[in-house]
């Protein structure tokens, strides 16, 4: 046996050694040169679809018919040498982004949209040696190519986004209560607690606007045609419901919506985009706004009134009045609860067609008083001047048409952005002009389409004493009413320092502004009523010259009491209509809220997100 230990006996060993690794090494070597060409093909398939959606985004493809955003994309792919065929393929789908609390980013398919646009493409190449073998091994039919896969998602920067809410000042929410029957939608009266509730709820418009696109079945995504679409108060409310309740809002919050649904069940047609205004272009990332759920419902109810045919009548005795009156109300202009938009653009021309506009609801109140059940007064001036006007040969007109109109217009006011700043989340500001409107006060005769929502108001006198001779209008003297004072409005500028994003509730406290002397104001405008007197052009006979002289220092006498008795009835009145009836409405003159959300988004050019 030692004959085989030998050294002589080893001499191959080596050799075998040698050979063995030497095929080894082959092996590795052929399975890095096959592994590394893979590798390579994926990566210049991945520079394909990255180059391809960045154009895409850049070039501001979309999927909307037109198909622009393919066409980019295929554009790109043939530069960069991706020949589409039967086994090279390229797809194309746009949408939007959702970044989730953890910071993943996932993309959502929505041709709508083009946020973001993702490219897949694929391709088949020569099937690798290992995978050959390892399909040999398993027993396996070898495939002899091999399909390979990418794909990128790209977007464009996401500019800064702004918001401004604005509403009225409510002192005390449970005021609301039967004010509705007053705007022709029916009887509503919620307790305290749900409105309350309503008031303290905030409803996320991303979700309810999703929610009105399915109640309504249009189609998702396509907030233009949702903002246009016809929907009756009803179904507003009730996506806002049911948002709130998937949301898990309170039992107050969803006692106080479905008290509102039940109450409000007016077949007319409305819509959305009459109190919300986007911006064009707006992605569902500026959609993503939080509002307050009353301020929600108010909008909701104003507009429903403003499309109403018949304005809601006050019952008078709100107005404390002793003598015949008819009380009527109507929204002319409904708020416009919302409005999300991109500062850079509103900055360059603040009432253009980029504006971030807000308002808040116009309310116009009718009030006609029948002053012939003033008889004291009548009867004073009747028998004053009665007989003087007998010996003149003039005929005595007291009061021809009684029907006194007093108009207020009230409850405006508005606010848009002016200016920005975005240095960082955390260093930001955003400037607005808001501007609140007390009340436009007309006395005399208002025209009959005093309702309409387009067409102006005016404004004529009311005769209150008419003398004449052969016919002839105020020949003999007289005088009318009529008041028209315009409407006093407080502007002012206000800059909010670090608001909070779009998302999130608005800046809190909210601005507030508050017109200077508001009632006092508007009430200046009766008290001192100054009448338009009319000079008599009548020339009696010298016989009759002393009796005409009489018949002058009697008018004047009487239109000393008419002021006075006039006065009287007029001042209480206004006080009643601006204290009383308007703040029931949830309208407190003068003063209003606005608040505000800024984002700065991401500057910059495109850039891939997944």
């Amino acid at each position: 046996m030692s004959r085989f230990r030998g050294p002589a006996r080893q001499r191959g060993a080596i050799g075998l050694m040698a050979a063995v690794t030497l095929g080894l090494a082959l092996l590795l070597m052929l399975l890095v040169v096959d592994t590394g060409r893979l590798y390579m093909e994926q990566r210049k398939l991945q520079r394909v679809v990255d180059t391809a959606a960045l154009e895409a985004v850049s070039r501001g493809g979309t999927c909307l018919p037109g198909l622009t955003a393919a066409s980019y994309a295929g554009q790109s792919a043939t530069r960069n040498g991706f020949t589409v065929d039967a086994s090279n393929t390229l797809a194309t789908t746009c949408g939007t982004l959702l970044t989730a609390a953890t910071g993943l980013r996932t993309f959502t398919v929505d041709a709508t949209q083009a946020a973001a646009i993702k490219v897949v493409a694929s391709r088949s190449v020569t099937t690798s040696f290992a995978s050959g073998v390892q399909a040999l091994v398993s027993g396996s039919s070898v495939s002899l190519t091999t399909q390979l896969n990418a794909s990128a998602v790209a977007a464009l920067p996401i500019p800064p986004l702004a918001q401004l809410t604005i509403r009225s000042t409510l002192l005390d929410v449970n005021l609301l209560n039967g004010s509705t029957s007053s705007l022709g939608l029916g009887t509503i009266n919620l307790s305290a607690a749900s409105w309350n509730g309503l008031l303290a709820a905030n409803i996320n418009l991303l979700n309810f606007m999703d929610q009105l696109a399915v109640d309504l079945h249009v189609t998702a995504g396509d907030y233009t045609q949702l903002l246009g679409a016809d929907a009756t108060v009803g179904q507003l409310l009730q996506a806002a419901a049911t948002v709130a309740r998937l949301n898990g809002a309170t039992a107050d919050v969803l006692a106080g919506f479905n008290g509102l649904i039940s109450a409000v069940v007016s077949p007319t047609k409305v819509h959305l985009g009459d109190i919300l205004n986007l911006q064009t272009g707006t992605t569902s990332a500026g959609l993503n706004a939080s509002l307050n759920a009353l301020q929600l419902v108010q909008a909701f109810l104003e507009l429903g009134n403003s499309k109403s045919a018949v304005a809601g009548t006050i019952p008078v005795n709100v107005l404390g009045l002793g003598l015949g009156a008819t009380a009527k109300i109507k929204v002319i202009e409904p708020a416009q609860f919302s409005v999300v938009g991109n500062p850079a653009l509103a900055k360059v021309a603040p009432l253009g067609a980029n504006q971030i506009y807000v308002r808040t609801a116009q309310v116009r109140v009718l009030v006609t008083l029948d002053l012939s059940l003033v008889t004291n007064l009548i009867g004073v001036v009747t028998n004053t001047l009665s007989v003087v006007t007998g010996l003149l040969g003039l005929n005595l007109y007291v009061l021809p048409n009684p029907n006194l109109d007093i108009s207020l217009e009230a409850g405006g006011g508005s606010s848009y952005v002016t200016d920005y700043t975005c240095l960082s989340d955390t260093n930001k500001s955003l400037t607005a002009t808001t501007t609140t409107t007390v009340a436009e006060l007309r006395v005399g005769r208002v025209n009959s389409d005093w309702a309409s929502s387009t067409a102006p108001m005016s404004v004529t006198p009311l005769t209150l004493l008419d003398i004449r001779y052969a016919g002839v209008p105020f020949s003999g003297g007289g005088a009318e009413l009529k008041i028209d004072s315009p409407a006093l409005q407080t502007s002012a500028s206000t800059t909010f320092i670090n608001p909070p994003k779009v998302g999130l509730d608005p800046s809190n406290p909210p601005y507030t502004l508050t017109a200077s002397n508001a009632i006092a104001g508007m009430s200046q405008a009766v008290n001192g009523v100054q009448l338009i007197v009319h000079t008599p052009t009548f020339s009696p006979s010298p016989l009759l010259a002393v009796v005409f002289g009489t018949l002058n220092t009697l008018v004047s006498g009487v239109l000393t009491l008419l002021t006075t008795t006039l006065n009287s009835i007029l001042s209480p009145l206004l006080d009643n209509l601006l204290n009383t009836v308007l703040k029931t409405l949830g309208i407190e003159v003068g003063k209003i809220q606005v608040g505000a959300n800024l984002s700065c988004g991401q500057p910059g050019k495109a850039y891939l997100v997944i």
